[in-house]
Order: C-alpha cells, then structure tokens, then sequence
C-alpha cells in the first residue's frame, strides 16, 4: 500500500478513517456470523483495523479481501483460545457458562439453534467453515476465492462440499443428541 496515503508504513490518519468507516460494518458483520457474539465480534473488529494502521497490505487493490483473510485468522485464533480455555476449565472442575438471553419461548428457541448451528461449524474443518460463513455473511465468489487463496472458478465446488458436510455433521450431531436441538 506504497501510495500517497501512506507514509511507506503506516496510513495516514485521515485516509484510515475513511477506511474505517467503510469497512467496518461488513468486517463486524462477518466476524459476528464467524464468533456468534457481537463484542467479541467487535473486539477482533479492532484488532483487525489496528493491523491495518500498523501495517498495511502493500497492494490495496482489494483491500476487502485482505481485511476478511485478517478478519478471519484472527477470529479463528480467538476461537481456538477459548477452546483451549474452556478445556483447561473442564479439566480443573469449572464449568464453562453460556449465558442464555431470557425473554420469549421463539427467542430461546432461536438461540438453542444458534448454539448448535456453531457447534455444527466447529466440528468442520477450517476451510469449510470459513466457505459457508463468509459466504452467508455476503461476500462474493471473487472475495471467497481471495481469502481462501484458491481459483474462482473452485469456490462453487468448495462450498458444495462444505454445505454437505454441515449437513452431514448436523444430522450425525442432532441424532447423537437424540433429537434433541
């Protein structure tokens, strides 16, 4: 990103907040489908703004692609440190609690699904799981196949697969806990 905006190595700050300002929202909105939770959403929202500040891609050609792969990694390594914390948790007799909003019947309903859709997706390999959340969070074939790192022409088939192995993983998951969402 050697340009006029920027001084070789960080943006300029006005130049970042009209950056920010128009990323921001589509970053936050893909992060909350990836971590299920608008703060934590938020929070590698920051993270992933303070690494574009620092240190800039060197090419803004498609800058939406490399604030999704950011996005992504970082959210990916927050999840794994949560599992890992909430492992060390159960090894040491604390329960990990996961708060469940009160309010009407349909709202607990829709958060029991919630839940368990996530747990569908943690069960997926990586790639697959990013396919289909930044694939239902809007972005385009174009900008899967930039983040992934992988030919345009393979994102269909990429996400076919990985829509079967939600399934397949749903339904293994859902008869495992008896029916039961």
């Amino acid at each position: 990103m050697n340009s006029p905006e920027n001084d070789g190595h960080r943006i300029k700050p006005a130049v970042f907040k009209v950056l920010f300002d128009r990323y921001y929202p589509a970053v936050c909105r893909r992060l909350i489908g990836l971590l299920g939770s608008r703060a934590a959403a938020e929070d590698v929202a920051q993270e992933t703004f303070i690494k574009l500040y620092l240190t800039p891609p060197r090419e803004s050609a498609n800058l939406n692609g490399w604030l999704a792969k950011v996005a992504t990694n970082l959210a990916y390594n927050q999840l794994r440190s949560e599992n890992s914390r909430r492992q060390r948790e159960s090894r040491t007799g604390r329960q990990w609690d996961a708060s469940v909003a009160e309010g009407p019947e349909e709202a607990l309903v829709r958060e029991e699904e919630a839940a368990f859709t996530r747990r569908v997706l943690e069960n997926l390999p990586e790639r697959d799981r990013a396919c289909l959340l930044l694939k239902f969070s809007g972005m385009s074939y174009a900008g899967l196949a930039e983040v992934l790192d992988v030919r345009e022409s393979s994102i269909g088939t990429l996400l076919a697969r990985a829509r079967a192995r939600f399934k397949t993983e749903y339904t293994r998951l859902k008869e495992s806990d008896g029916g039961v969402l």
